[in-house]
């Protein structure tokens, strides 16, 4: 599914990016704080936004490799044709749960603009949060291709040829 790999590219980049800033301004913080006495005043508000923003995306990626949290206690016990239509049911519930908590995300965000915060530099505070729906919303969206590609190898034509084998 090339719109799930160009997707994966993207959370990957954006990800690979935002831990990149994160460790450049959090040394560049310690040598200004350490040698010379200053900093800058944004770095921290910034990196504390970006935290925020890793942990989405890499959420993100850990649905789309199927390594977002889940308990398989049980599931260890199941046949493979049952985990696969356990897989694809708990991925259908996650999808719907992730949908609703990214309605919830947006409504926070748009009170967010109404109250007219700012993180720092006049940035309003709506900006930062923004990875909140966003994230969500890769969340659902991965959630639900699992549902798919689950789905495809549960019944689809490929599971029927390898029943005739």
């Amino acid at each position: 599914m090339k719109f799930i790999r160009i997707l994966v590219w993207i959370e990957t980049a954006l990800l690979v990016l935002s831990l990149s800033i994160m460790v450049i301004l959090a040394f560049a913080q310690v040598v200004l704080r350490n040698l010379f006495g200053t900093g800058f005043l944004w770095a921290d508000p910034l990196v504390r936004q970006m935290v925020l923003w890793t942990g989405f995306l890499g959420a993100a990626l850990a649905t789309n490799d199927d390594r977002h949290i889940s308990i398989d206690a049980f599931t260890k016990y199941f046949s493979v044709r049952t985990k696969q239509l356990f897989k694809i049911a708990t991925s259908a519930a996650a999808a719907v749960i992730a949908f609703f908590l990214l309605s919830a995300a947006w409504e926070f965000m748009v009170n967010e603009m109404e109250s007219g915060g700012e993180i720092f530099l006049g940035i309003p505070s709506w900006v930062g949060l923004a990875i909140i729906p966003v994230g969500y919303a890769l969340i659902t969206i991965h959630f639900a291709f699992n549902v798919i590609i689950n789905a495809k190898a549960r019944f689809g034509r490929g599971a029927d040829e390898g029943r005739a084998s």
